[in-house]
């Protein structure tokens, strides 16, 4: 039976794709016998499509950030929306399906069946944990894919202009006759952190597999939504509170920087595992590290042997992801909670507790007795710092885009720049193109705005 949904998922997935934009994908309609799922079994199977749910999240905020350049050989083999997309262009930076909105959107579809059908199963004592965990569950994987596509497809969260700013569909539902519209930024926000809120309420501390959302997992999310809007009271609590359940680091002394991929997946650090197929532009045989990110880890700093290969010729590839091979780690860690809980001290003051936040991770990415801790520095050099150290920890994960976003919203003021062919392209803080463009197939079927340049 549950491949029977899995199946029908797919099928229904397919035809709603472009979130109901097109009359001729309603013509048909599906046999309710088959597709409606009517137990808690049946809806906990959609929700274990790994392949679909888990392993598949957007590149496209990661290809555009400043972690890595190209060289013109490598450009030059690209297809032409990831060559567009590097060098942040105004339009056609997407193929048509399948892409980053069509995956985002499948994921909110699978969330959106999952919360309609569950209404029509009564709570019981008996079912409650079960019950609890599969809505919760449903809500944590919905809000996640609108916070990315947040991320990629709207400006920085600006409390000032929230309630004007564009923000993304927010989809609500499984009926695809339902019409696409984009809500406000701040409506955008405000349904991602009611669905987190609630799922956190309802979930288990941990889950039976870190492939599931938990309560520690539903906590790190708020923090990196709330860190995401510069709201670092909220970040602070939600961090604290995801540290409280689960704070464990991988001591990366105990690793081998010899082993083409040193991080295993599913290692203990991770919360909730979530895949970004590596993108084409950053494949660990085309990207090359930034030459200035690379020398700013100290001899000492085991990550420098751990994330990076030689290349042989002066520039280095990234092999530092914890899904242990080619593909990117893209879920939730506790070193990013770690970092997230410093940050958030540091901003408010807390200068003590962001010095020991840091250095209870920096002692263990260094090599052992090596480590001189943080110590009798000023608010401003200590903030810098964590952000500093944010940015080595966490590349490659598909945060840096939202940071970008993030800093120079407040003031951070850092244009990106590549070289290619003698030419420079340039993106400026808060820049227009920093909401990538959505896929020009939507914008036609659909009706709804496109970003503007």
């Amino acid at each position: 039976m549950k491949q029977q949904y899995k199946f029908t998922l797919s099928i229904l997935i397919t035809t709603t794709l472009l979130l109901g934009a097109c009359t001729k994908y309603l013509d048909t309609k599906p046999n309710q016998a088959v597709s409606v799922p009517n137990s808690l079994s049946d809806l906990q199977s959609l929700l274990d499509t790994y392949y679909k749910l888990n392993n598949a999240d957007p590149g496209s905020s990661e290809t555009s950030a400043d972690n890595y350049y190209l060289s013109d050989a490598d450009w030059n083999t690209l297809a032409e929306p990831y060559r567009r997309l590097y060098t942040w262009q105004d339009d056609r930076v997407f193929s048509n399906y399948q892409n980053d909105w069509s995956n985002i959107y499948s994921t909110v579809f699978v969330t959106n069946v999952v919360l309609d059908n569950i209404k029509s199963i009564e709570r019981t004592a008996s079912n409650q944990p079960e019950w609890d965990n599969v809505k919760g569950s449903a809500l944590v994987m919905r809000a996640r894919a609108f916070l990315q596509a947040a991320i990629i497809w709207c400006g920085p969260y600006v409390p000032a202009n929230a309630e004007t700013a564009m923000g993304i569909p927010l989809r609500m539902s499984q009926d695809f006759n339902e019409k696409t519209t984009r809500s406000t930024l701040k409506q955008t926000y405000d349904q991602l952190l009611q669905d987190l809120k609630e799922a956190a309420d309802r979930l288990a501390s941990t889950p039976l597999h870190v492939m599931r959302p938990s309560k520690a997992a539903a906590f790190g999310l708020l923090a990196r939504t709330y860190l995401s809007m510069g709201n670092y009271d909220s970040c602070l609590l939600y961090a604290d509170k995801s540290l409280q359940i689960k704070s464990t680091l991988l001591n990366y002394n105990t690793l081998n920087a010899n082993n083409a991929f040193p991080f295993p997946q599913l290692n203990t650090e991770v919360v909730m595992e979530n895949v970004m197929p590596v993108p084409a532009p950053i494949s660990i045989n085309r990207a090359k590290i930034d030459s200035n990110l690379y020398n700013s880890y100290h001899p000492n700093d085991l990550r420098k042997t751990l994330f990076f290969k030689s290349n042989g010729n002066g520039t280095y590839g990234f092999k530092g992801s914890y899904e242990g091979g080619g593909n990117l780690f893209s879920g939730v860690a506790t070193d990013e909670v770690y970092l997230m809980l410093a940050e958030a001290n540091a901003k408010l003051g807390n200068l003590s507790a962001a010095m020991a936040d840091l250095n209870t991770l920096l002692q263990t990415r260094w090599r052992t007795g090596t480590y001189i801790p943080v110590s009798n520095v000023t608010a401003t050099a200590l903030l810098q710092l964590i952000r500093a150290e944010r940015r080595k920890e966490l590349l490659m994960r598909g945060l840096r885009w939202m940071d970008l976003k993030r800093l120079n919203a407040e003031g951070g003021n850092i244009t990106l720049t590549r070289i290619l062919g003698g030419q420079t392209y340039t993106l400026p803080p808060n820049d227009p193109r920093y909401a990538i463009a959505i896929p020009e197939e939507i914008i036609q079927l659909s009706g709804i705005s496109q970003n503007p340049r």
